[in-house]
């Protein structure tokens, strides 16, 4: 008996494509596992730059006042600066440069963009780290975020058996001890999606 090949063929794509969705929700699955990965440091949100700016003036008119607006009312001075915005939001730097021989201001010397929003969030808080058996934590996870991957999941892990889902959690110890918390997030896109994405803090129950 023959098939078609034109049928055959979409069969085939049907077959390839079903595979490829299948090892990729079973990677993804495994990249949630929330026991048998071992999860690296918090990864916060930054508010805080350091910027140099000698790499765009003209070294032989100087020397140089450098004055930097930082774009969120604050002003600094100096050839290299460091500074931390109470706000994770976008910013624009403008630095003006004084000579100081001359007192020429030259403005707008350079336009240095800042995305705070643009960046990986990996951590999560917790009420308290040190609670008696029965007191409930409040667990939440207001910022967490992978920019290149969709359909995100929120994954706890209380390390007592208990894992639930969801950007936030409550969860009650019926036992004393020290709980390393996990708190997982997982989900769909590049290579960077399918890896591990986990932090864990330790909560100290108390009889």
């Amino acid at each position: 008996m023959r098939f078609p090949l034109a049928r055959f063929a979409k069969k085939s794509l049907f077959l390839t494509v079903l595979l490829l969705l299948t090892g990729l929700a079973a990677r993804a699955q495994q990249a949630g596992d929330t026991t048998s990965v071992g999860c690296g440091p918090p990864l916060p949100r930054m508010l805080c730059v350091d910027l140099d700016g000698r790499p765009s003036i003209d070294e032989p008119a100087g020397p140089f006042t450098y004055e930097w607006h930082m774009g969120d009312g604050t002003t600094l001075t100096g050839p290299t600066i460091s500074h931390c915005y109470k706000e994770r939001k976008n910013y624009v730097v403008q630095l003006d440069v004084i000579v100081d021989k001359t007192g020429e201001v030259r403005r707008g010397q350079k336009y240095i963009p800042i995305n705070l929003l643009q960046q990986d969030i990996v951590d999560f808080t917790a009420s308290t780290t040190r609670v008696r058996v029965g007191q409930p934590v409040s667990f939440d996870s207001p910022e967490a975020q992978l920019l290149q991957c969709r359909n995100m999941q929120y994954i706890w892990d209380f390390r007592d058996g208990t894992v639930v889902q969801g950007r936030t959690a409550q969860h009650t110890f019926r036992r004393a001890g020290t709980y390393s918390v996990r708190f997982s997030m997982r989900g769909y896109g590049s290579e960077a999606c399918v890896a591990s994405h986990c932090v864990s803090r330790q909560i100290v129950v108390e009889p």
